[in-house]
Order: structure tokens, then C-alpha cells, then sequence
């Protein structure tokens, strides 16, 4: 057994009787409170997007933040794949009804050779200037994840969570009339191996999932992949009746059934039709040594405090 395989299945086997499954709730319960999609590319709301879209339905106003300027991932040339991957992602946030978008522009594929201390500045100053209670973002403790795009972002967001409510660190913010903020929950997604502690249900947002994916024409391999397949069979006298007849339906049913297989098998094992991986770390706090004073204590408190 390869040790790829071994995290695999261990890391499944500890998640085993530990996983909430989080359905969707009807009305705004989530109205008032700032989620921030933090991507390294444009491409990556592959994994979260139904989540995303499923909490901005239930009220959380969003936001988009890129780190890289995904520079090596498209058509043309350097400067005209920026620019097509720029765009893309303005429409990615179009469609997932994100408020703001906010590009970093990192070099793409050269993040482990920035300043963490700068980047990790900048995203404490958007955490406190937006106000963000919620992250969505690559696990920072995922394994056999080769892009440093991906490992150096997430590293980032999970220190500047901590540091965004701390009095101490960079107070000529609160001087510009910014608080302390700091990150009450974690959404974080991974490509291969992680500790999976939450399943989201996203069944009834999977078509913005796909509206999201389809913005993604620069890259790939949704976008125009169903089309292309379509035109490809015409040319070879075939025809595949799930592309139907044009190149809209094409795009989609290609996705629906070629790239959203990892969503239909997780949705399978915890009895819905479509669903997302995480590890959660949430506003009860209750998710980490850091955590389990605060928790102790209060438990303490409510079974022990009498009346003075």
C-alpha cells in the first residue's frame, strides 16, 4: 500500500462518526455576516463553489479574493491569459453573487517566493476592512498538495484569521477607524488527502456550481469542453444524446457528468444527491488546542457558578 493511499484511508477512518453533514436552512439565517472566498486561481471555486453559493443564499454577504494573477493557465499569450483569467473571475464572483473582488496579483506558480509577512498583512486588512467572519480557502494542513500557490495561500489566510483580531498588530489600521476582527469559522477544502470533518449538502445550488465552473473558459476543463466534444463527435458522424442539441446544454451536461463525479460519490455516502468536503473549524471554537481553554472554562462555569 502506498502511503498516499494509507492517508487516504486513515484519514477517512478518523473522520468516521465525527462528520456533521450541513443541510440547507430555509430564510436568511445567516444574513448579517461577511464570508471572504480566498483562490489562488481562478479555476479552484471548483471545490467550494456549491458551499459558497449555498451561504450567500442564506444571507452572508461575499467577497472574492485571488492571490495570483494565473498568468500560466490559459490561451495566447502571458498577458492576454491574465487578462482572460482576470475576467473570468469577475464572473465568477458575477455569478456566485460575491459583492467585491479583490486580486492580489501574485505571480502564478511563485507564491513560496513572496513575503508571507506581506501577504499575510494584506489579508488582515481586508479581513478587518470587510468585516469577514467566514473564510473559505485550501486546507492549510492538506496533504501531497504540489502547487505552492495553493499550500502558500492557504498558510496565509489561516494566520491572518488569528491575527486580524489581535489589538496589537498593525494599528495604524484601527487609527484609519478598522477594528479587530478576527475569523470566527473555516470552510477549508483540499484536493487530496485531508481530515474531512463537515459534508455540505449542496444538491439544491448545484446548477450555480456549474454556472460558476462554466465562467472558468480560460482555463479549463469545463468552460467549452462540452461543445468542443459535441463538435468533435459531428465531425466523426456521432452524436452523444446526453450534449443535446446546442452548445449551452452541451457545457453544462459535460459537467454535470464528467467533473462533478467527486460531489455525486461524496453526496452518495451521506445520502444526498450532491455534496462538499471540508475541514470545518467553527464559531463555537471547540476545533483546536487554541480553543479548548476558552471551552473548559466555560463549561466550568455553567456547571459550577452559584449565587453570590
Amino acid at each position: 500500500m502506498t502511503r498516499r493511499v494509507f492517508l487516504q484511508s486513515t484519514g477517512a477512518a478518523a473522520a468516521a462518526g465525527e462528520v456533521v453533514v450541513e443541510r440547507a436552512q430555509a430564510g436568511k439565517p445567516h444574513a448579517g455576516k461577511v464570508l471572504a472566498f480566498i483562490q489562488p486561481h481562478s479555476d479552484d471555486v471548483m471545490f467550494p463553489g456549491g458551499t459558497i453559493a449555498k451561504l450567500i443564499s442564506e444571507g452572508y454577504t461575499g467577497h472574492l479574493i485571488r492571490t495570483t494573477n494565473d498568468e500560466c493557465a490559459g490561451p495566447g499569450t502571458v498577458g492576454e491569459t491574465v487578462l482572460a483569467n482576470e475576467r473570468d473571475n469577475q464572473e465568477v464572483a458575477r455569478v456566485l453573487g460575491l459583492k467585491q473582488v479583490f486580486d492580489l496579483h501574485y505571480r502564478n506558480h511563485r507564491m513560496d517566493g513572496i513575503s508571507p509577512e506581506e501577504y499575510r498583512a494584506r489579508l488582515i486588512f481586508l479581513f478587518r476592512l470587510l468585516k469577514v467572519d467566514t473564510v473559505v480557502s485550501y486546507d492549510p494542513w492538506g496533504h501531497y498538495e504540489e502547487n505552492p500557490d495553493h499550500y502558500i495561500t492557504a498558510l496565509g489566510v489561516e494566520a491572518a484569521c488569528w491575527m486580524a483580531g489581535m489589538r496589537k498588530d498593525y494599528p495604524e489600521h484601527f487609527a484609519a477607524g478598522l477594528k479587530p476582527q478576527g475569523v470566527k469559522e473555516r470552510y477549508y477544502f483540499a484536493r487530496g488527502p485531508q481530515l474531512v470533518n463537515r459534508v455540505v449538502d449542496v444538491s439544491g445550488v448545484i446548477e450555480k456550481k456549474i454556472d460558476a465552473m462554466l465562467a472558468n473558459r480560460a482555463q479549463g476543463p469545463a468552460g467549452e469542453a462540452g461543445a468542443r466534444l459535441r463538435r468533435q463527435l459531428a465531425d466523426q458522424g456521432l452524436r452523444l444524446p446526453l450534449l443535446g442539441q446546442d452548445d449551452e446544454t452541451a457545457n453544462r451536461a459535460y459537467i454535470r457528468q464528467f467533473l462533478l463525479t467527486r460531489e455525486r460519490e461524496l453526496g452518495r455516502q451521506y445520502g444526498v444527491e450532491y455534496a462538499e468536503a471540508f475541514h470545518y473549524i467553527g464559531a463555537d471554537c471547540t476545533s483546536g488546542p487554541a480553543c479548548a481553554g476558552g471551552a473548559l472554562v466555560e463549561e466550568y462555569v455553567k456547571g459550577n457558578a452559584v449565587r453570590r
